[in-house]
């Protein structure tokens, strides 16, 4: 009888300003099941820090310092950043 491993994928998370606030840290690491996409990495964060069901469903979001979609992949060791909204003028 086979069984499948199931394989985990470690997520730096960097968290600014209120979201930081709302987690009460400005980093956290999460671990998901492979595969896996920025949206379960926000999943996790929203499910797991303290005030994370406060953080909007679809952040603004950066891996590896790059701006990213939600349904783009993480991989082992990646860094996601969930940034609020900008404003600027």
């Amino acid at each position: 009888m086979s069984t499948a491993a199931t394989i985990s994928l470690r997520v730096r998370v960097l968290l600014f300003a209120s979201y930081a606030d709302l987690a009460g840290s400005g980093e956290l690491e999460v671990t998901t099941a492979a595969p896996a996409t920025v949206a379960d990495v926000v999943r996790r964060v929203r499910d797991l820090a303290p005030g994370g069901d406060r953080m909007p469903p679809r952040p603004l979001v950066a891996r590896n310092q790059v701006h990213a979609h939600l349904d783009d992949p993480v991989h082992d060791g990646d860094e996601v950043a969930i940034l609020p909204p900008m404003a600027g003028g």
